[in-house]
């Protein structure tokens, strides 16, 4: 079977190209989507530097560093690169990265601004009109107990921010992704207190609510808060894979793999997980099978 990660990044937890490939082939991905995180210096968390070099202009994760992978092996991965909406340049570069390098996937969208500005609705409605699936990072602001250089690291402006660009823009496709993003997965007030809620879910979560409700939206299953918000309530995570098999993207966001564990551990039937792992987003990023 098939697997597209549908969310990594270049140069990221220690991997560099060789040992990237080496670990696609370890855990039988045929495909990474590899996404750029265009960011200034001042508006991320200077412990990502254990992570991840930076490049020369400051930013976390460069679209030069994503390129750089695909040019030695284009097979492997698809090209992902998110401008900082904010530029006023910045649908200029999108539009000259797809037609000179073939970007196809606009992400990963990181950045301390509310996702349904006016700049942002722009990029958005452009990516709609390109074909590009936009993904979002979220997370809120709480009190992390830090005072230096910021008490908290917020992306995004919440879940209500992000639901009215996805109302603004039907004709672009979006994947939420990140802590504020699966915190809502349950109705409780956990979002906004704690990285990671744990517990039962209860009825009312806004992310069933918006799946439901919008079909342009998507998400991907990668990183600590996706595999966080199946497992803390394995029955409604089952549940809910079932519900969204046709809208869930496989994705890591690292380099393990608990999240192919747990999805196998459930004894899905074959067409749902082909969903999962490659269907759902080779639909919204045609590669070869």
């Amino acid at each position: 079977m098939d697997i597209i990660d549908a969310h990594n990044h270049p140069d990221w937890h220690g991997h560099d190209l060789p040992r990237f490939l080496q670990n696609m082939a370890r855990y039988g991905i045929a495909c990474t989507w590899l996404l750029s995180w265009e960011c200034p210096a001042d508006e991320y968390d200077p412990q990502y530097n254990n992570v991840m070099p930076g490049d020369y202009r400051g930013y976390p994760i460069s679209f030069e560093r994503c390129l750089a992978y695909k040019q030695a092996a284009a097979d492997k991965f698809v090209l992902g690169y998110a401008p900082d909406p904010r530029r006023p340049d910045a649908v200029d570069r999108l539009e000259a990265a797809i037609a000179i390098y073939g970007v196809q996937v606009y992400g990963e969208l990181k950045l301390r601004m509310m996702y349904d500005n006016p700049d942002a609705l722009r990029i958005f409605r452009y990516c709609g009109q390109q074909g590009l699936p936009v993904i979002v990072h979220i997370d809120y602001e709480f009190d992390t107990g830090h005072k230096y250089p910021r008490p908290s690291w917020w992306y995004g402006g919440g879940i209500e921010a992000f639901e009215r660009a996805v109302r603004a823009c039907p004709e672009t496709n979006f994947i939420g992704h990140a802590p504020g993003f699966w915190a809502h997965i349950s109705g409780d007030d956990q979002y906004d207190k704690v990285l990671y809620p744990t517990g039962p879910v209860l009825p009312g979560g806004k992310v069933p609510q918006m799946l439901r409700q919008y079909p342009n939206l998507y998400a991907d299953l990668s990183a600590g808060s996706a595999w966080t918000a199946l497992t803390r309530d394995p029955g409604f995570g089952r549940e809910f894979l079932l519900e969204f098999q046709d809208r869930l993207l496989f994705g890591r966001d690292a380099f393990d793999g608990r999240m192919q564990e747990f999805l196998d551990s459930l004894a899905l039937d074959e067409a749902v997980y082909r969903k999962l792992y490659a269907d759902n987003a080779r639909r919204l990023v045609p590669v070869p099978s």
